[in-house]
């Protein structure tokens, strides 16, 4: 498992509301576009649908696993988990991500950076 994190200054109610709700995902992922099928206003575990990139790629993607504060889903052969934590008056946010074998290095590489600037991002935006 990969796991990328960021402190934010916001409370966690905040920063799970940027991350839970499709909608809200371009204030911190510019390049996701727009998002269907999988929930409103928050992700809901077992839907199955897409998130649109650069808003032409449609990226097929089902909601695995959802709690308090915590949802996965599954793109392909891998999986993610988008979390926050709640740190004093403020939270962590992070992405986990899990592959099968190799893969999971290949896409830490090529998608790590990403990852990580969205977290970024999010923990910023959500302050």
């Amino acid at each position: 498992m990969r796991t990328w994190t960021a402190d934010s200054a916001a409370p966690a109610p905040i920063a799970w509301a940027l991350m839970a709700r499709p909608a809200t995902w371009s204030a911190w992922a510019p390049h996701v576009r727009g998002a269907w099928g999988l929930g409103s206003p928050e992700v809901r575990q077992g839907a199955v649908g897409a998130a649109r990139l650069f808003g032409v790629i449609p990226v097929p993607a089902k909601i695995t696993a959802k709690s308090e504060r915590s949802w996965t889903w599954q793109v392909g052969p891998a999986e993610m988990t988008h979390r926050v934590v709640e740190q004093g008056t403020g939270s962590l946010v992070a992405v986990d991500l899990r592959a099968p074998g190799p893969l999971e290095g290949a896409i830490a590489a090529t998608y790590g950076p990403v990852i990580q600037t969205m977290i970024d991002r999010l923990a910023r935006v959500a302050e």
